[in-house]
């Protein structure tokens, strides 16, 4: 089984940054495709960033991209997104997923079992 828990949320002013970060357990972790998503309230869950396994591949919904940077370390079993240059629309509660299939996987194959809690994130205006 494998857990997913993230932190680093909060409430920044817009133009701020916050770093969330994404703690996993089992032994497999360094083999996982690993994402973000946000849900706003009344909205559906949206991608936000893809990192492949080794790190090397990554991708951006193109609302936070150069502005939102995702990265792993596959020694911690930790996987982190940096944002930046918050907006007020990027409020919403963000969740950590991954996949645990092996292989190269990209964005478009990414299906994700499993997932976190959520940290809330707000940026006020």
């Amino acid at each position: 089984q494998v857990q997913l828990v993230e932190s680093g949320g909060g409430l920044v002013q817009a133009g701020g940054s916050l770093r969330l970060s994404c703690a996993t357990s089992g032994r497999t972790f360094s083999s996982y495709a690993m994402g973000w998503f946000r849900q706003a309230p009344g909205k559906e869950r949206k991608f936000v960033a893809f990192v492949s396994w080794s790190g090397g591949y990554t991708y951006y919904a193109d609302s936070v991209k150069g502005r939102f940077t995702i990265s792993r370390d596959n020694a911690k079993n930790t996987v982190y997104l940096q944002m930046n240059s918050l907006k007020p629309e990027d409020t919403a509660v963000y969740y950590c997923a991954a996949d645990s299939r092996s292989g190269d996987l990209y964005e478009s194959d990414f299906e994700p079992d499993y997932w976190g809690q959520g940290t809330q994130v707000t940026v006020s205006s």
